[in-house]
């Protein structure tokens, strides 16, 4: 920042600057939000304006101006500076983001488009390798971030299927599975079954860990995905209705999703599932601490034609163990199709985590509200943002 013909700049926080008087070289601390708390106007001190010299008080009209386009310049400055630190460490679950940071991170998705889009050969992260750690079956993620990567000039270690071909087979635990990988690679992204387990390999590890779904817990990066899809597709994410429709008991990406959106102003949420598979009550309690509106409802047609976001998920069966019966039951119950596509809005958008059984019919994708490629898209966008945010930062 060039500096004022009155003050020099000497140094910035988040919150606060510090400016010197060039004559004397006394300093002044200001608070951003009112740089004028501590305007020393009644100081003899004597300050240089061109080719004039003025005293504290003499011309405070010309002296407040000149400190108040400062501390606009400083004000608009923006709090994440290239080369800074990302102020995470891992990536473990949504509620570690504040609407800020999202922001933030959101516009460093926008730059990895545009890298993916028209920079190819990206060196940004050349010399790191990220280890990927599936305990459980995926496409669109374990590919996504090691798409991430390698389009960012990192390189990629993995196993797909670490729960049986991997040590954990031979019952090792993850906490020293988690020592031993982090010893070859530079970053850790992890799909584990039991929920809670993305923690227990963050607290071991002495690199960053990503959650990449932890059983029926969180997928703070799904919702990350999500958050910034409907941002891109509906063009706000205040004011907005949201119905979250499926498997809501065990879709730990709709979970992620409810924490992210109570960060938001004026949303409201729909649960729309089959009596087995509803909301928790500890998300039900979180969205009401926050002052967020939600309703359970068994109708989805008219929830559609409410919504700005129809959030569809499958009813997954593995979470089921032998009861099959009430896997059956739930199954088919909430389907959109075309005539849920007649009662939505235009504007509207049908999202899915994927993959998609029959509770989306394919004769929805041909509908441009349909959203949930361009969604799975995004992923790849959110995930290059991560990468280069947790190991090189801003």
């Amino acid at each position: 920042m060039a500096s004022s013909p009155l003050f020099s700049m000497s140094t910035m926080k988040r919150d606060s600057f510090v400016m010197k008087t060039i004559t004397s070289n006394k300093e002044f601390k200001f608070n951003v939000s009112n740089p004028f708390d501590k305007l020393p106007v009644t100081s003899p001190t004597l300050l240089l304006t061109g080719e004039n010299s003025l005293k504290w008080g003499q011309n405070e009209s010309l002296l407040r101006n000149r400190m108040q386009c400062r501390a606009v310049e400083v004000k608009n400055m923006p709090r994440y500076t290239m080369g800074k630190k990302f102020e995470l460490d891992d990536v473990i679950e949504a509620q570690q983001f504040d609407r800020e940071t999202l922001n933030a991170i959101f516009e460093v998705a926008k730059e990895m488009e545009n890298i993916e889009k028209n920079s190819p050969g990206s060196q940004i992260l050349k010399g790191y390798l990220m280890a990927t750690l599936f305990y459980e079956p995926s496409t669109r993620t374990r590919l996504s971030f090691e798409s991430a990567m390698k389009r960012l000039g990192g390189e990629v270690l993995t196993t797909e299927n670490a729960r049986e071909f991997s040590s954990a087979a031979k019952g090792e635990t993850l906490e020293d599975t988690i020592r031993t990988v982090e010893g070859y690679s530079d970053i850790i992204v992890m799909r584990h079954f039991e929920s809670g387990a993305a923690k227990r390999a963050a607290a071991t590890a002495g690199i960053p860990i990503i959650n990449a779904g932890d059983g029926p817990g969180q997928h703070p990066t799904q919702a990350l995905l999500d958050v910034y899809t409907i941002e891109r597709e509906i063009g706000k994410l205040d004011g907005i209705r949201v119905g979250l429709v499926g498997d809501l008991a065990n879709g730990r990406t709709v979970r992620s999703l409810a924490y992210l959106l109570a960060k938001y102003q004026d949303v409201k949420i729909y649960f729309v599932s089959p009596d087995i598979v509803k909301m928790k009550d500890d998300i039900k309690d979180y969205l009401t601490s926050r002052g967020v509106e939600w309703e359970e409802s068994g109708d989805l047609m008219e929830v559609a034609s409410k919504c700005d976001v129809v959030y569809q998920t499958r009813i997954q069966r593995e979470r089921f163990g032998e009861r099959i019966d009430l896997y059956e039951e739930a199954r088919g119950k909430y389907i959109v199709d075309e005539n849920v596509l007649k009662v939505m809005q235009k504007h509207a958008v049908v999202m899915h985590p994927l993959p998609r059984l029959d509770e989306i019919t394919v004769n929805v994708d041909a509908d441009p509200r349909a959203a949930y490629f361009r969604q799975a898209k995004n992923g790849l966008y959110i995930r290059m943002a991560l990468l280069k945010l947790l190991l090189v930062g801003w």
